[in-house]
């Protein structure tokens, strides 16, 4: 019986990669410094999978930045802004796409469907001219194969890459990004001819847009897409990968019906309606890699439950037709739980992290052949049953309270209008208030003074000394800059998530459980493994510490329910929206002690609530309303003067506006410059908003630095759709990653269009 991986993180158990391409970026190493990083990354990783057993190993899931850009390197489709004119796309050329340089911004970035992972939107027109211009999936396939590993080379689908594509600007936004087929199938077909002249025997086409609503014109490309790749595919085997979600019976349909597809890859974790789909027709002579072993998650796989699984779907598809797979790629959790010296043995034997499951997906695919290891079966059935039972999950008093807020919608007792007068009389701000969304540059000398307390090095009080400088030092800076209300910059904050699960109830940590995000970007998901409350106080020392240090007023700074939620491995043994309600109650505590504390604006912010948003329209309402109610619970209870913010980022905002109204919040604060201001069309489409509204001007995630007639031409656009007595000024997201080099010219360039533009409406008056 054979076994699969779908795909492999790839910053490496200790971030290799990250600190690599940070470097590279920093122009302290060189091109060749970076490419032998990612070389021996990518080689342990074939080696290991390789070592245990795999068969269906993959290539070409490595990546500098993402796989989206990757392809579209692949394709040529860059964009003209950046100056490329032919040739095999370079560092310079791919990273300006990613990142933007000196003069020229970058591609948008928003979430690959509902992970936390980010990928670069391609933008693309009728203009566009394709070509074969990087060669990395065969590159990479030769390097394998020259280890001695046969691998799988992994690709975009071509119908998928289009349907994530977005026009570019100036391209009429109904053009179809689908009538690009004809010209980007020729590049396929250079890529597929190179791969089989290079050896290979197997081609994975990635294509999970077939996981959503697709119309009959969608689905149609798919078909037209196979039938034309048929002839140069001949002589290969061919897996097309989906993952994330059920088919639907037209999708599964479309899917079983494309012509020189060898095997279908289905996500049996979160589809597991898909499994009554190939139990009713399933094409005769294809092979099925059944997604079994959960890529999106830390627990231990039920191997028991699987196997059983699995023995039912032999019984339709045929033994030797069988491969035994994880659900997606395996970038989505922590690279080895080999790693962790610190979780305790009980719940570590819960858990699986990357290299784990691959030893899950190997078992249970011997086990299928008949040579099941009883001993390893035996003691992941010991640590289901421990999980099940233990003390340590379940909490009483939490649960009664969870169970108590049914039957109130948790609403504010006055309207927003009132309560932004109300607020106004107490804040004294001018019109287009600036402000910024939380964190600021995480110094070196900041980390090491986080890295030295933890390790129990230097004591607290040291440990708050050099917090408080750093506030004081973030405070005096605003103050220099005249911004309106502060924030204290979160320098006691590494990840915004794992902060607060560190003082909740019912988390666990890991030492070295890191995620990507984006790029470089890693983040180390909290553990919900039981019921959650909170012991204590977890922000008011510092708020209360940096609001002494100034007249103006200072944000509370929170990570709101859905947040936490999403961007944790959460406990899957009860539905997701009793944690999330459990996480809301333990955050409403904080805001209420805050507001104690005579913190007058209170930021509860919900990055994620888009997010989580399923994938299919059906599940949509129910997810919406429990995601929103959640945010409700938890600023219910403060006075019409207490100011409640909210931030959300790099998501597709538009579809859900009526559920951020719904919200309820005093103000927003939204990602919005890099996404070419798209936010700005629902309102220019005549939905009304009536709370405070700050719509970004301009993109953190570059190190570019906005100029003052940029900012004031983005304000310009938000005052022609938004009223004046609404509209905050502020950059996209938190500055953590920034420099401070960066980030002091931009927010001066900020406040001065900020100020430029209100002297102009009062002359106007």
């Amino acid at each position: 019986m054979a076994s699969h991986i779908v795909g492999y993180p790839r910053m490496g158990p200790k971030r290799e990669l990250k600190f690599a391409l940070e470097s590279f970026w920093d122009k302290k190493s060189s091109a060749e410094d970076l490419k032998k990083v990612a070389a021996d990354l990518r080689s342990s990783i074939w080696k290991q999978m390789s070592a245990v057993g795999i068969k269906y190993i993959p290539s070409n899931t490595f990546s500098y930045y993402d796989q989206m850009l990757d392809t579209t390197s692949m394709l040529g489709a860059v964009p003209p802004r950046y100056g490329w004119s032919g040739g095999e796309i370079g560092f310079d050329t791919y990273f300006s796409m990613a990142r933007g340089n000196a003069s020229v911004p970058a591609m948008e970035m928003t979430k690959w469907f509902d992970t936390n992972y980010h990928f670069i939107v391609p933008e693309l027109g009728p203009d566009v001219k394709f070509s074969y211009a990087s060669h990395k999936a065969v590159d990479e396939f030769k390097e394998a194969k020259a280890l001695g590993v046969n691998t799988v080379p992994v690709l975009i689908g071509p119908v998928s890459y289009l349907l994530l594509s977005k026009p570019a600007k100036g391209v009429e936004k109904i053009f179809s990004l689908l009538s690009l087929l004809p010209k980007i199938l020729p590049v396929y077909k250079e890529v597929i001819s190179e791969l089989k002249a290079a050896g290979a025997s197997w081609i994975q086409f990635d294509e999970p847009t077939l996981v959503l609503d697709l119309d009959s014109h969608q689905l149609e490309a798919f078909t037209t897409a196979y039938a034309d790749l048929e002839s140069t595919l001949s002589g290969l085997n061919v897996l097309i990968e989906t993952y994330f979600a059920d088919l639907t019976p037209e999708s599964y349909k479309t899917l079983t019906g494309l012509k020189g597809v060898t095997a279908y890859g289905l996500d049996l974790v979160r589809g597991t309606q898909t499994i009554e789909l190939v139990k009713k027709d399933f094409p005769k002579g294809k092979h099925l890699f059944a997604g079994v072993v959960d890529g999106r998650n830390i627990w231990a796989n039920d191997l028991a439950s699987s196997l059983s699984t699995l023995q039912a779907l032999e019984a339709v598809v045929g033994k030797d037709n069988l491969v035994v797979s994880t659900s997606c790629s395996l970038l989505h959790t922590a690279v080895d739980l080999v790693n962790e010296t610190k979780l305790d043995d009980e719940i570590k034997s819960w858990l699986a992290f990357a290299a784990q499951k691959v030893v899950e997906v190997n078992a249970l695919a011997k086990a299928l052949a008949g040579q099941k290891d009883e001993a390893f079966f035996s003691s992941n059935a010991t640590a289901q049953a421990s999980r099940k039972s233990s003390p340590r999950v379940t909490n009483e008093a939490v649960q009664k309270a969870a169970a108590a807020l049914k039957g109130s919608d948790h609403r504010r007792a006055t309207n927003v209008s009132a309560r932004l007068d109300a607020q106004q009389k107490k804040l004294s701000l001018p019109i287009l208030p600036t402000t910024t969304i939380g964190s600021f540059p995480q110094t070196v000398e900041l980390r090491k003074v986080r890295r030295e307390f933890k390790a129990n090095k230097i004591s607290e009080d040291d440990y708050v000394k050099a917090m408080k400088e750093e506030i004081k030092k973030v405070v005096d800076l605003q103050e220099q800059l005249e911004i309106d209300v502060l924030v204290h910059g979160e320098p006691e904050r590494n990840d915004m998530v794992e902060y607060f699960g560190e003082q909740l109830s019912g988390f666990a940590f890991t030492v070295n459980g890191w995620v990507q995000s984006y790029g470089s970007r890693c983040v180390k998901p909290p553990i919900i493994y039981g019921d959650v409350s909170r012991p204590k106080p977890m922000t008011v020392f510092w708020s209360s510490a940096a609001q002494s240090m100034t007249k103006r007023p200072m944000k509370g700074m929170l990570t709101g329910p859905v947040t936490i939620l999403n961007w944790s491995f959460v406990r899957n043994d009860q539905p997701r929206f009793e944690t999330c309600y459990q996480i809301a109650l333990a955050i409403k505590d904080e805001v209420e002690d805050l507001e104690k504390a005579s913190i007058n604006v209170i930021q509860i912010d919900e990055a994620a609530l888009r997010e989580g948003l399923p994938l299919r329209k059906s599940e949509h309402a129910f997810y919406l309303k429990w995601a929103v109610h959640s945010f409700r619970i938890t600023n219910c209870g403060v006075k019409d003067t207490t100011q409640i913010h909210t931030h959300m980022c790099y998501s597709n905002f538009n579809d859900i506006i009526h559920s951020i109204i719904d919200m309820d919040a005093d103000v927003i604060t939204i990602e919005n410059s890099r996404s070419d201001e798209k936010l700005l069309s629902v309102f220019r489409e005549g939905v009304k908003y009536g709370a405070g509204i700050g719509p970004g001007v301009y993109d953190i995630h570059s190190p570019r630095i906005p100029s003052t007639e940029e900012i004031a031409d983005r304000i310009n656009k938000m005052l022609a759709v938004l009223e004046t007595n609404i509209l905050w000024v502020n950059p996209d997201c938190g500055l953590k990653t920034r420099k401070y080099d960066e980030v002091k010219p931009a927010l001066n360039n900020m406040v001065a269009a900020a100020k430029q533009l209100r002297t102009k409406l009062a002359s106007a008056k």
